[in-house]
């Protein structure tokens, strides 16, 4: 790509590895150039906390801020009722209102780390669609909305096609989704001047439906900008760890936890998340990536410490790499490691320490907690456990004992 932007955010996207597709760089870019740019990513409320693959996205409306600009997060109190299908292979569970208001209230937390909000003219603001989509009177949307989309169109966006082409059902109300996202963009710039909509590349066809929609009702020239969906070098999905998906939220994923996802990064990633993950200077991000052996370590340090001080803040860093420090170079147990508290009760007469291993979340089944230990990669206070009928009873638990998963996951258990 040859264009050379004249705004910071662009810029930055461009720069850091931000930007897959646009609809309309020079448009967008000379709106940046001329004064504050409202921009809006919304975010489903289908768990209490957003994951590590969020953070692209909310690593985007931080930037766009920074660069003097207005930043909505949008919460998909009405669209979650309905349920996003965008290459998706089956329909999502669908939330009660109660369920959806209390996710809302957890992803937030979240949030007041990234941006700042406040009635300032760059204040972010956040905003639930609901405020529109619960009182739609459906033929008056039939009416005034429906007859603007082409099902021919509608039926070409990959995220269906790829749907229909493996010939699983798509629901009339999923079939809806895209109708609501581009409504949403269209309010958002009625009632709050919005002019770009931002996401994950997936979210295209959506985007392009808001733009063309807006245009079509109020004659609005607005803009659309994707991020490449990211995996990470070994082609996994960005924000799934061994064990589950790596939460946002301090009390469903620990800031050691966190800090350790990061810390684990392959060296092949460590550049590329420096740039997109942290605000350090894009040199800085690419003599770290470049370093090799033993010192590219240190740069995975730097990373998780950076990572970490954004969302938790900078004394959770380090009393997390002060824990890693203990557990890794002097075989202690850190303060801070994920901690499995099992009282008298829960003990009874003793328990087989497969369902301790899989209890404290180092493997998902006694199936995996058994090969783990057949294939010598657990260790119990750093010794082999070579054991799988070891009981556990509450005389071996007069300390907390250490348990590991091969050489990077621990996991202390106690008596309560």
């Amino acid at each position: 790509m040859t264009y050379h932007p004249k705004s910071e955010f662009m810029n930055m996207m461009m720069t850091r590895g931000f930007l897959a597709d646009c609809t309309d760089y020079q448009g967008l870019d000379e709106a940046l150039s001329r004064g504050v740019v409202p921009a809006y990513i919304g975010f489903d409320a289908t768990a209490k906390s957003l994951h590590v693959g969020s953070l692209i996205q909310i690593m985007m409306l931080r930037w766009l801020q920074k660069t003097g600009h207005k930043p909505i997060t949008l919460m998909g109190g009405g669209t979650t009722k309905v349920g996003d299908p965008s290459f998706r292979a089956d329909e999502r569970p669908l939330l009660g209102p109660e369920q959806i208001d209390d996710n809302i209230a957890g992803i937030k937390q979240v949030f007041a780390a990234y941006l700042d909000y406040s009635d300032a003219p760059t204040g972010a603001m956040m905003i639930n669609n609901a405020e529109w989509l619960d009182g739609l009177n459906y033929l008056d949307f039939l009416r005034d909305i429906g007859r603007h989309f082409s099902i021919n169109r509608m039926l070409s966006f990959e995220s269906v096609k790829s749907r229909l082409d493996r010939e699983q059902s798509l629901s009339f109300l999923e079939f809806n989704y895209m109708i609501l996202q581009a409504y949403d963009f269209l309010e958002l710039n009625r009632r709050y001047g919005c002019l770009l909509q931002m996401g994950g590349s997936d979210q295209w066809g959506n985007i392009v439906n808001g733009i063309d929609l807006t245009r079509r009702v109020l004659d609005h020239e607005i803009y659309g900008l994707t991020s490449p969906l990211l995996t990470t070098s070994d082609g996994k999905k960005m924000g799934k760890s061994q064990s589950g998906a790596v939460w946002l939220n301090a009390d469903m994923c620990s800031p050691y936890e966190f800090w350790q996802f990061w810390r684990n990064t392959t060296d092949a990633d460590t550049g590329r998340f420096l740039k997109l993950y942290t605000e350090l200077p894009i040199e800085e991000c690419d003599r770290l990536g470049a370093l090799e052996g033993s010192d590219i370590n240190q740069a995975k340090i730097i990373l998780a410490n950076e990572v970490t001080t954004l969302l938790h803040g900078a004394e959770a860093a380090q009393a997390a790499e002060a824990t890693a420090r203990e557990v890794f170079e002097k075989g202690g147990v850190g303060d801070d490691l994920p901690t499995l508290t099992l009282s008298p009760d829960d003990l009874g007469d003793g328990m087989s320490i497969v369902q301790v291993i899989v209890k404290s979340g180092l493997a998902k089944s006694g199936k995996e907690a058994k090969r783990l230990i057949a294939e010598n990669g657990a260790k119990l206070n750093d010794e082999a456990l070579t054991d799988a009928g070891l009981i556990i009873d509450a005389a071996a638990l007069s300390q907390p004992i250490k348990l590991s998963a091969g050489k990077k996951r621990h996991a202390l258990v106690q008596l309560g």
